[in-house]
């Protein structure tokens, strides 16, 4: 990895702080980073204009293909720029070897790309919270070795391979399985508002897939109102298997009396056919430790009530 190409499509940063602390360390790992400019852009509550995000976006299909292309943050932005995308151009530049990751709000234009032409983009590490890790009192920590171990092994030998290890409460037809299909999804309610538009993938091409979720700052009865979307539309049936990452920073309430989110996760799972496992503890999310998922490539599960391994290539 020689270079790192940075892209803000979406929120501006809400410190000045991160990206450069985020740029400094990626560079002391003796990679160059380009496009740094883009940190600065404000316009509203977003990174720079929409025609300015826009441009940005579309310029990716000039890279050269030696290139890895990092999202700056999440937040929202980039449903406002789905229909002037480029994605044909974008798609062909990923054929020649261009890579680009990133996740949260940028599920929007990993799935839109995948619904419109089917390329691989990798769900994985952005430049403010994974690369610029700050602990309570603002002080730098280094950035998860997990996080960066998976992301250069996805980046240099475009691989995944990994076992979880966690318990598993919700399998019910077997104990113990494998499945294969095409690994697809990112962000519970940004997939959630893709559906019935030209930006989700259809049933055809996800099904028999393996779909990860993951969300942050949502309450469990939010997850559970947002799967049960997808159930009903028939997404969830679709797949071959479910796996569940990082649901983070909610809380629960008194009024609860005892509602959580693994009372969600079997209400959900008691509607699903019995043959579609719910795995969870995937290293994925809003969180420190987390895989680089390559979304839209076909992948190979195994799993039993201690964990699952998960690989793909591509």
């Amino acid at each position: 990895m020689k270079s790192i190409h940075l892209i803000a499509p979406s929120g501006a940063s809400l410190d000045t702080r991160s990206p450069l602390a985020g740029i400094e360390w990626i560079q002391k790992q003796g990679i160059e980073v380009l496009n740094t400019a883009c940190v600065n852009r404000v316009e509203q509550r977003f990174a720079g204009s929409d025609a300015e995000r826009l441009a940005e976006i579309n310029q990716l299909a000039t890279l050269s293909p030696d290139k890895v292309v990092v999202a700056m943050r999440g937040g929202y932005g980039l449903h406002r720029l789905l229909p002037d995308i480029e994605w044909s151009a974008i798609s062909n530049a990923i054929k020649s070897g261009l890579q680009i990751c990133g996740h949260s709000d940028f599920t929007t234009f990993q799935l839109g790309l995948l619904a419109k032409t089917s390329a691989v983009t990798l769900a994985g590490p952005m430049l403010n919270f994974d690369f610029a890790c700050q602990g309570e009192q603002g002080g730098d920590i280094t950035p998860n070795a997990f996080m960066w171990a998976h992301f250069q092994k996805a980046i240099t030998e475009r691989k995944l391979d990994c076992t979880i290890e966690a318990a598993q409460p919700f399998l019910r037809k077997s104990a113990l399985g494998q499945v294969s299909g095409m690994l697809w999804g990112g962000n519970l309610t940004v997939l959630a508002g893709l559906v019935g538009t030209p930006y989700l993938p259809n049933q055809q091409k996800t099904q028999g897939g393996i779909l990860f979720l993951e969300d942050v700052n949502e309450h469990p009865y939010r997850i559970e109102r947002m799967l049960m979307q997808l159930l009903d539309a028939g997404i969830l049936a679709n797949q071959s298997a479910i796996l569940l990452g990082g649901f983070s920073a909610y809380r629960l309430y008194d009024n609860d009396r005892g509602y959580t989110l693994e009372t969600a996760i079997e209400a959900i799972n008691q509607r699903l056919p019995n043959n579609i496992p719910v795995l969870t503890g995937l290293p994925f999310g809003h969180q420190a430790e987390k895989l680089t998922l390559p979304v839209g490539a076909q992948a190979q599960l195994q799993y039993d009530l201690t964990g699952f391994t998960i690989h793909s290539t591509w």
